[in-house]
């Protein structure tokens, strides 16, 4: 055999070899399932699952081929939220996804190894990550901003509703955010000369209690701040706010539809499926502390006309054109 046929034959040799190693790897990837835990709250809209699960499909997951989901839904107390929390750490997931500030920081209480992507209003000031460009840690995620748009969200209020002097802000006191949703409300309200009275509530019962005081400190407007424990009972607020007769905003267009003026924010739709993007870059060997947060760049402004009617409110004409939605 010539030395030409000799190294022919061992390319032919290699290529098959090499071709053999691409080929089993191939299988070897086609076996692999990814684990993705995700913790939310229960009850309520499924708005942000059915976009982590598009999203993921989007990305070529297929449930029940090469994708599995950990659903773990807590009951709104905090002991609940740790106790869901532990329970998804323990099931050894490769990601959880986590909606929540006060979800998110029960997880990262619970491990330092598993990665998370979690959906927050501020997750510098709930103190998830050390900066928006690099988180840190073993989590990364999607920022609605909301607290930084609340004095923008009284501006808008009171462009419809120009006799506004005073409003009530519906929070939690054991959202992780509280005390910052409190002081960029008042410091909004004391640019507008506007009065603020609070109501809280920490979980189903206490939101009872709460909405049925809504007369006694009505005010004249007001305005919900994000917490799974309201968005998961938004059609209760959305009803007593009717019955008071008072103009209303929110932080997402998710409350649409239930009664409410208006809303200022990012929907849970776009947040979930920036959140399979996230999912889907840590399961392909991507570290969260490398991953930078990702900032909401789209605020809708929503505005339901059949509320304004309903409360013989005038919308502007210049608030029409500038809305991304009205209902009419």
């Amino acid at each position: 055999m010539s030395l030409a046929s000799v190294t022919v034959t061992r390319l032919i040799r290699g290529s098959v070899i090499a071709a053999a190693l691409l080929s089993s790897m191939a299988h070897a990837e086609e076996g692999v399932v990814a684990r993705i835990g995700v913790l939310m709250p229960l009850g309520g809209d499924r708005v942000f699952e059915v976009a982590l699960a598009e999203g993921l499909s989007a990305l070529g997951y297929v449930e029940g081929k090469n994708l599995t989901f950990y659903w773990r839904r807590y009951e709104q107390s905090s002991e609940a939220i740790r106790s869901a929390a532990a329970e998804l750490v323990q099931s050894r997931v490769d990601v959880i996804v986590v909606n929540g500030t006060q979800a998110a920081r029960a997880v990262l209480s619970e491990t330092s190894t598993t990665p998370v992507v979690f959906l927050s209003a501020d997750p510098i000031r709930a103190g998830l990550a050390t900066s928006l460009a690099h988180p840190g840690a073993n989590a990364t995620g999607v920022s609605g901003q909301s607290p930084g748009l609340m004095a923008k969200r009284l501006q808008l209020l009171l462009q419809i509703a120009p006799r506004t002097r005073g409003v009530t802000l519906l929070v939690n006191p054991d959202s992780p955010l509280h005390p910052a949703f409190l002081e960029e409300t008042q410091k909004g309200a004391d640019t507008l000369g506007m009065r603020v009275a609070t109501l809280n509530a920490r979980n189903p019962n206490e939101l009872d209690t709460a909405l049925r005081g809504i007369q006694r400190h009505a005010g004249d407007a007001f305005v919900i701040s994000p917490d799974t424990l309201f968005l998961v009972n938004k059609s209760k607020i959305a009803a007593a706010i009717r019955r008071a007769k008072l103009p209303a905003i929110t932080t997402t267009k998710d409350y649409q539809g239930d009664g409410v003026l208006m809303s200022y924010g990012t929907s849970l739709n776009w947040m979930g499926r920036r959140a399979a993007g996230y999912a889907d870059k840590i399961l392909r060997g991507a570290k969260p502390a490398d991953l930078p947060i990702e900032q909401a760049s789209k605020i809708d402004l929503i505005i339901d006309l059949r509320v304004a009617r309903e409360l013989g409110l005038k919308v502007p004409q210049e608030l029409l054109f500038r809305a991304d939605e009205v209902i009419r």
